[in-house]
């Protein structure tokens, strides 16, 4: 095997490790992608979970500077083709072969950025935070589900990527409720509120319906993968609002293992 070869085959199996041991739900999700595309969502997922870790807690010293160093080897290699972390490197790999570059990455380590210096959101600070932090995750992944197959439609389907990724990231802040604001004393609601709570979960709820109503407009053998991963964000939507708000507040709602299992094997039904 080509040296190369082998050292990316390397670089994406760290990165599935990275999300196995992080997101069982994109695990799972990344795993009914075809073969094309698997490798690409695993290292995008991967680079993304590394900068989370970094601006959460996991560097105990200069989150900052680690941060940028991040950022400086991720633009390196993508203009190069490798680096010395497996993690950039598995990702440089799928920029380079999908077609994006510092227009999703910048916007993205920005709102990683923002995470270190919490403030109160204006919604316009907000908006920019969601589109950096989850909408640009969503175009990186349609770039790896068009990539060999139609690359042509990625204007066309990119609103469609851009709600759904940001209905995830809705539906994360208000599942980890109470790890930002205790532990890493960020809030991304204007205010704690039943009825701020529910508009919130409507928001996300509304952005998870628009963003589902594009997958059928996707490849079709990206199609399962898309729908489960939508599924399982639309059942943590579903235990939120069962919870309410001091429910969510309590401690973390989660989907158990066996009903992660039972909303996939739906998906699978649904996509044959």
């Amino acid at each position: 095997m080509d040296p190369s070869e082998r050292y990316s085959r390397a670089a994406v199996a760290a990165s599935a490790v990275v999300i196995r041991d992080y997101s069982t739900s994109f695990s799972l999700a990344a795993r009914l992608m075809p073969r094309r595309v698997r490798d690409h969502i695993t290292s995008i997922y991967g680079l993304v979970r590394v900068a989370d870790e970094v601006v959460d807690g996991a560097c105990p010293t200069d989150p900052r500077s680690h941060l940028d160093a991040l950022e400086e080897a991720v633009e390196r290699a993508i203009e190069e083709g490798f680096s010395a972390n497996l993690v950039v490197h598995a990702f440089a790999r799928t920029a380079r072969e999908t077609g994006f570059g510092t227009e999703l990455t910048r916007p993205f380590f920005a709102s990683m950025r923002a995470d270190l210096t919490p403030a109160p959101h204006t919604a316009e600070s907000l908006a920019a935070y969601i589109h950096g932090s989850a909408e640009v995750v969503g175009l990186m992944c349609l770039r790896a589900y068009l990539v060999g197959v139609a690359p042509s439609d990625y204007d066309r389907l990119a609103p469609d990527a851009l709600r759904l990724g940001a209905a995830f990231q809705k539906v994360n802040f208000l599942r980890d409720l109470t790890d930002d604001e205790l532990r890493l004393g960020r809030a991304y609601l204007p205010e704690l509120t039943q009825r701020a709570y529910d508009e919130a979960l409507d928001d996300a709820a509304a952005d998870l319906a628009a963003g589902r109503a594009g997958i059928e407009r996707l490849p079709r053998d990206v199609q399962r993968g898309v729908r489960a991963a939508a599924d399982l964000y639309g059942e943590l939507l579903r235990r939120l609002r069962a919870a309410g708000l001091d429910g969510a507040r309590s401690g973390r709602v989660r989907v158990p293992t066996a009903a992660k299992a039972a909303v996939i094997a739906r998906a699978l039904a649904t996509s044959r």
